[in-house]
C-alpha cells in the first residue's frame, strides 16, 4: 500500500504537469526544462517518503531487537534465580529456595512476554522490508528515467533547433524564388516590369505625337501647292502637272 500510495501520487502529479505543459504548447526548451525539474522534484518527494518508510521499518527492527534482547536477559535472570534456588534447597533453606524459584518464574513470564512481542512484529517487519525493497527499486528506476529524460531533452532540443534552422532556410529560399510571385524578388521583378511598360507607353505616345506633327506638315505642303496652282491658273500659266497632261495629248509630228 505504501509503495502504491507514494508512486501513484507521484505518477498522477507528473501526468497532470505533462498534460498541462503540452496543452499550453510552451516553448520546447522551457517545457522540457520544466519537465526535468518536475520529475526531479518528484524524485525528491519519493526519496523523502521512502526515507520515512525506511525509518519506520528501522524503528520496528530496533524494537524487535530490544524484545529479543529482553527475552534473553529475562531468560538469564530466570536461570540464575533457579540455580540460586537449587543451591539454597541443597543447603536446607527451603523457604529461600522457594523464593528464588518464584523469581525464576517471574523472569520466565517476562521472557515469554518479550518473545511474544518479538514474534508479533516479525510479519510486519517482513512485509515492510519487502515494501522498502520495492520502493528502492522504484526510486532507482525513477532516477534512471530521469537520466533518460535528460538525454531525451538534449536530443529533442537538438531536433527542435535543426527544424527551426531548416524552416529559416526554407523561408530564405522561398523569399528569393523567382517562380514565386509572393517572394521579395518576384515583387521586385514585377515592379521593374511595370516601370518598363510605363517607359514603353511613354515612348509610343511620343512616337504617335511625332507622326501627327509630320502629317500636319504634309497637309500644309499640299495646301501650299493648291494655292500655287490656283495663282498660276489665274495668271494663265498652267501648272507643271497640267503641262505634262497637255504634252501627252498633243498630236505626234515626225
Amino acid at each position: 500500500m505504501a509503495k502504491q500510495s507514494i508512486f501513484g501520487r507521484i505518477s498522477t502529479l507528473l501526468r497532470a504537469n505533462i498534460n498541462s505543459m503540452l496543452d499550453s504548447a510552451e516553448d520546447p526548451q522551457k517545457m522540457l526544462d520544466q519537465l526535468v525539474r518536475d520529475y526531479s522534484n518528484s524524485i525528491a518527494d519519493a526519496e523523502a517518503a521512502i526515507a520515512e518508510t525506511i525509518g519506520n521499518l528501522r524503528l520496528l527492527e530496533r524494537d524487535h531487537e530490544e524484545d529479543i534482547q529482553e527475552a534473553s536477559e529475562w531468560g538469564n535472570k530466570a536461570l540464575a534465580a533457579s540455580r540460586k534456588a537449587d543451591q539454597l534447597r541443597t543447603a536446607g533453606s527451603t523457604a529461600d529456595a522457594d523464593k528464588f524459584d518464584n523469581l525464576a518464574k517471574i523472569a520466565l513470564q517476562r521472557q515469554i512476554g518479550s518473545e511474544r512481542e518479538a514474534r508479533a512484529v516479525e510479519p510486519t517487519i517482513a512485509s515492510q522490508s519487502e515494501v522498502v525493497a520495492k520502493l528502492k527499486d522504484g526510486l532507482n528506476g525513477m532516477k534512471q528515467k530521469l537520466e533518460q529524460l535528460r538525454s531525451k531533452r538534449s536530443e529533442l532540443l537538438a531536433r527542435a533547433k535543426t527544424a527551426e534552422a531548416q524552416n529559416k532556410v526554407h523561408d530564405a529560399v522561398k523569399s528569393i524564388d523567382v517562380l514565386d510571385p509572393t517572394s521579395e524578388l518576384g515583387r521586385f521583378e514585377d515592379k521593374i516590369r511595370r516601370q518598363e511598360a510605363l517607359a514603353q507607353g511613354k515612348e509610343e505616345l511620343a512616337a504617335s505625337s511625332l507622326d501627327a506633327q509630320f502629317n500636319s506638315l504634309d497637309d500644309m505642303g499640299e495646301l501650299t501647292e493648291v494655292e500655287t496652282r490656283l495663282a498660276e491658273l489665274k495668271a494663265g500659266t498652267p501648272a507643271p502637272a497640267q503641262q505634262a497632261i497637255d504634252a501627252s495629248t498633243a498630236p505626234y509630228t515626225p
